[in-house]
């Protein structure tokens, strides 16, 4: 755990702030949850809450059966980082950051689908090397709680197949999460 310096003190309804460079820093938005956790020393620890987070193992059964199907790696994010991977780059690209041009793509709530003309888009921030080709936001609920990718290694574009397979899985995922 790293000390920031930073003290707060607890209001009258039981409200902590949590200082903007911290919230920042940590890619926490308004309307995030945080999960509470409490240790035997008497910490309090807020972790951010990944709703997809208790579908890893399905959604790398999805990424698996997308990757075989095309020739693409296939990733399924949350709204902050890669949970599932399948193809190549499983190693390097498991549980990093997505990039800030994924994070806009995915706020804007509709299927991208990279255009050769178009600068390419790395997946995520410190890797290289691997650029979304398509990108299908997975909503519940009219919220975003993450992406369906194909991403390249070699900037090839993506068809109507990969188009169509990123929908239907983001529709799958969102819908399941309903229940």
């Amino acid at each position: 755990m790293k000390a920031t310096g930073i003290v707060r003190r607890i209001d009258d309804l039981g409200r902590v702030v949590i200082p903007k460079e911290i919230r920042r820093t940590m890619r926490i938005r308004e309307g995030d949850p945080l999960e509470i956790y409490t240790t035997k020393d008497g910490e309090v620890i807020f972790k951010k809450y990944s709703l997809l987070g208790g579908l890893e193992d399905f959604a790398a059964q999805f990424c698996d059966t997308l990757s075989r199907s095309t020739d693409f790696t296939a990733a399924v994010t949350d709204r902050d980082a890669i949970i599932a991977v399948a193809g190549v780059g499983k190693r390097e690209l498991l549980g990093k950051t997505i990039s800030e041009p994924l994070e806009r793509i995915m706020e804007e709530r509709r299927i991208w689908l990279w255009d050769s003309s178009e600068e390419t888009v790395d997946a995520c921030e410190g890797v290289n090397g691997f650029t979304a080709v398509v990108a299908a936001p997975i909503l519940c609920e009219g919220d975003v709680l993450g992406l369906v990718l194909f991403l390249s290694t070699d900037s090839r574009a993506a068809g109507e197949t990969e188009y169509k397979l990123a929908q239907t899985v983001a529709a799958f995922l969102g819908k399941n999460m309903e229940n």
